[in-house]
């Protein structure tokens, strides 16, 4: 009894530390936003009276970079795109460094085929459509947001498009390509994996996590939740966010979940005691992004996810732990955000529950222990499971020159899961290496045969 009544103190102990660090940092990074865009407003407030016309003449010698295709970056979760945040950027102003970067703003918390279907109707326009089948087994709508006009609507297999996805954004961009296979969008019955030219992956999440289950996901199943945890809460402020419904505070940042109608003005006080006790909402269904990182739901999905052959692969897989002794230990202490070195040190501890199943056969916890503080490293390098995929460890990036399509090239890097997000001062020169890297290889060798002319036109001009 005296031991049961230690490690539920422990328990609440750590709920109590990772809910006030998790707060804090949110309310930095809110903070930081409007603080950045304050002086920006006022400046425009004062300035536009005296502001003058100006028409701008098109430069001839840039008018053929609007062919090349675009790279598109996509968040991962709690993530944000352009619009949002005001003029803060999640992927730390890399957006700036190539002339034809896309960065859309997806839910933050919506599931990965929510997630994939309002990608393409960004890329395309037109109201997104999450089908008809799908929508009813989830309960929610049908249609979502209105693109009226479509960031990349040329958008198809010859003009195809690069992806760049962080953390579960990667998967998100497997899916679309899955989507884009299978041709699962009304309307476009000419889609194919070809109009996606090359996924890259920052910390990508495409075999699960053993995070989810420090957080509060049942390692039994993956689905559901445990009564009281970290992900409760994270439940309760979106369920009470979403139907307070204040529309300066959506503006600023969406968890996502509109297409549930969790307003106050279509639920009504009763629907929100519905989802309060776990009746109602995305929570209900388990149509919401934690199940998909679980190791069994990221297996569910990579059952139908396929690595096609005419699409190049790249994956940057961050690290924070090393060998001391022969166990397992955060490295680099000073180094780890302080809101990821509790996750790291308890996700390179953990140790899968004697009483649950393996989450596959053949699980071995010592498999899992190295991570980045939020994903396993053997979960970041490539598709594994529940089959291998094709792939390719390499040390530097001219070792995998010229790339081969078809194959996941991989590299470890020494940094925690948002080091290359959010803040460029935090990773410094690794960061501009990171995101050059990136789109120099998108530009100068992950091309069709076709657009070797224009991009030797561009580089001369």
């Amino acid at each position: 009894m005296i031991r049961w009544w230690w490690v539920s103190a422990f328990q609440l102990a750590e709920l109590f530390l990772s809910s006030v660090v998790h707060l804090l940092y949110g309310f930095y990074v809110y903070s930081t936003a409007v603080a950045g865009d304050l002086p920006q407003a006022l400046t425009d407030r004062i300035f536009k009276a005296n502001a003058s016309l100006e028409v701008k003449k098109q430069d001839p010698t840039k008018t053929s970079i609007g062919d090349l295709p675009p790279i598109v970056l996509v968040h991962g979760i709690f993530g944000f795109g352009k619009g949002k945040f005001g003029s803060f950027s999640y992927f730390g102003g890399a957006e700036k460094r190539d002339e034809r970067v896309l960065v859309p703003d997806l839910g933050s918390l919506t599931s990965t085929y929510d997630r994939a279907r309002e990608l393409f109707y960004y890329l395309k326009g037109g109201r997104v459509d999450y089908g008809e089948e799908h929508s009813k087994a989830c309960g929610h709508s049908q249609f979502g947001r209105l693109y009226e006009q479509g960031h990349y609507p040329e958008w198809d297999e010859d003009h195809p498009i690069h992806i760049v996805g962080h953390s579960a954004g990667a998967q998100v961009a497997r899916v679309l390509q899955q989507m884009l296979a299978d041709k699962a969008f009304n309307g476009y019955e000419n889609t194919s994996e070809n109009w996606v030219l090359s996924i890259t992956a920052l910390s990508g999440a495409f075999n699960g996590t053993t995070r989810t289950y420090l957080d509060g996901m049942l390692p039994e199943d993956g689905r559901n939740m445990k009564p009281l945890c970290l992900l409760q809460l994270c439940r309760l402020g979106v369920i009470i966010y979403d139907w307070l419904d204040i529309p300066l505070l959506k503006a600023y940042y969406n968890f996502g979940f509109d297409h549930f109608n969790l307003s106050w003005r279509k639920v009504g006080v009763w629907g929100l005691v519905d989802c309060l006790l776990g009746n109602a909402g995305p929570w209900a269904t388990g149509d919401w992004i934690l199940p998909d990182l679980t190791i069994q739901g990221a297996m569910k999905l990579n059952c139908d996810l396929q690595t096609f052959q005419n699409t190049f692969y790249f994956s940057y897989v961050t690290k924070r732990t090393r060998k001391f002794l022969g166990v397992t230990v955060p490295s680099g202490i000073l180094s780890i955000h302080p809101m990821l070195f509790m996750r790291v040190l308890q996700m390179s501890l953990y140790r899968h529950p004697l009483d649950a199943p393996p989450p596959y056969k053949g699980y071995r916890d010592e498999d899992w222990l190295d991570n980045d503080g939020a994903l396993n490293t053997i979960s970041m390098t490539h598709p594994r499971l529940p089959i291998e995929h094709p792939s390719c460890p390499v040390t530097n990036d001219s070792e995998c020159q010229p790339l081969q399509p078809g194959i996941w090239y991989y590299k470890i890097v020494e940094g925690d899961h948002i080091l290359f997000i959010l803040n460029r001062e935090r990773a410094g020169v690794q960061f501009d290496l990171i995101y050059d890297g990136i789109f120099e290889r998108c530009r100068k060798h992950v091309f069709k045969k076709a657009q070797q002319t224009i991009l030797n036109q561009v580089t001369m001009n």
